[in-house]
């Protein structure tokens, strides 16, 4: 049973952990288990555990759906969203803000050059986030292989048409080894469909409306709402998905831009995903100030409301759907693809950089600090921007007394 509590005591808990919250999900896990468990007792580190399982294997932002998951146990649905309100919100503001500095940074003739150490660094982050991922989830060999076939697709193919595709054809495939996993009792659950047609609602009605439109703000919510329904893995997952869509497929930011962004979002406390928040800022650039916002807002429901219902949809009957081997049995292609869809984003983030001992050397160290884990992502990025604004200064000085001669 879980604890009743005031809702502004729990939101103010969750206020300090997003504020807190740098390292991607394993570390927000790490802080969930310190505040919500031990210190206030909301619930028991079994069913926390249980609660981010669950959110691991299903589309969306993990440490989001876990969070709101708790809130909604707590205090049902409206605390719920209240919850995912105050955990996103901060992050999504500065993602928002550095989309508007690197805009109006570029308007004014002012190049992207102090960024020059983080981009390749981004690539690091991305190549570290592959090997993590791979080692902890793929273990066999129909997942290695399944890993590989999707990493190669995904670079060849460059369609964001086909990440569902991947995902749905490499579940299949494991889905029928399901004969080698233990039979588990299985007990009558009754199905409340109301999360899920909500979910399903807001998908096909904004795939209408963006295709009847063609107005830019629904079609954005309509890649983003997309995106969050498909996405298993968390952040790092994102990665590919958006790389391919908005910078090779559509051309709304570029890959300057993209890796400079992914950067960041390593660098600030809270969710991976409100990377979406800048992404979709510069994507409505051409519509000012108000449009630009405008693009961080929707970008940022769009990827976050999926989720969301399909956390709320299956928390109610997950206790049983869990003991059918063949639903188990799916994760293992689900995981092995997305694996191999991140390491291809590592792949194809770096192709736009110029191949020189610099940028190798930057990504490869970038990628032996995070697995020695003795230096803090933000403390990476922080030093790779800095270093980039000191050559910048040095440069243009340089520059600017040649001139004067």
């Amino acid at each position: 049973m879980y604890k009743r509590v005031k809702y502004y005591i729990f939101l103010k808990d969750v206020f300090f952990l997003t504020i807190g919250a740098f390292g991607g999900p394993q570390a927000h896990m790490a802080l969930m288990l310190d505040t919500l468990v031990q210190k206030r007792k909301y619930l028991s580190e079994e069913d926390l555990i249980e609660l981010n399982a669950l959110c691991s294997i299903l589309p969306g932002p993990t440490s989001t759906q876990t969070l709101t998951a708790i809130g909604f146990k707590i205090g049902g649905p409206n605390l719920a969203y209240l919850t995912l309100l105050v955990w996103i919100i901060p992050a999504v503001t500065i993602m928002t803000i550095a989309a508007l500095t690197v805009n109006s940074l570029q308007a004014r003739d002012i190049t992207l050059d102090f960024t020059r150490f983080i981009q390749p660094m981004a690539v690091g982050f991305v190549g570290y986030a592959a090997y993590r991922i791979s080692s902890r989830v793929v273990n066999t060999k129909t997942g290695i292989a399944l890993m590989v076939a999707a990493g190669v697709i995904t670079f060849f193919v460059r369609s964001p048409y086909m990440f569902p595709v991947i995902l749905l054809i490499s579940g299949v495939i494991t889905s029928m080894k399901f004969k080698g996993l233990p039979i588990e009792e299985k007990g009558t659950f009754k199905i409340k469909w109301a999360n899920f047609i909500l979910w399903g609602g807001v998908f096909l009605l904004a795939a209408g409306l963006g295709g009847l439109t063609r107005e830019l703000p629904i079609r954005l919510f309509e890649n983003f709402y997309r995106n969050g329904s498909l996405i298993f893995g968390g952040g790092q997952v994102l990665v590919p998905m958006m790389y391919t869509e908005f910078v090779e497929f559509k051309e709304y930011l570029t890959s300057e831009e993209f890796l400079t962004g992914y950067a960041f979002v390593q660098s600030i406390p809270g969710p991976t995903f409100s990377f979406s928040a800048y992404i979709g800022t510069l994507s409505m650039r051409e519509y000012g100030l108000g449009g630009q916002i405008l693009g961080s807002f929707v970008a940022s429901a769009g990827i976050f409301l999926p989720g969301t219902f399909l956390i709320f949809f299956v928390i109610r009957f997950w206790e049983n759907l869990k003991r059918y081997r063949v639903v188990r049995a799916s994760l293992e292609g689900i995981n092995g693809a997305s694996s191999g869809m991140v390491a291809a984003a590592a792949v194809l983030m770096f192709e736009p950089l110029d191949p020189n001992f610099i940028n190798f050397g930057l990504t490869a160290a970038t990628f032996i600090l995070l697995m020695t884990r003795k230096v803090p992502a933000p403390f990476i990025i922080i030093i790779g921007l800095l270093a980039g604004i000191f050559i910048t200064t040095v440069l243009f000085l340089i520059k600017k007394k040649a001139t004067l001669k």
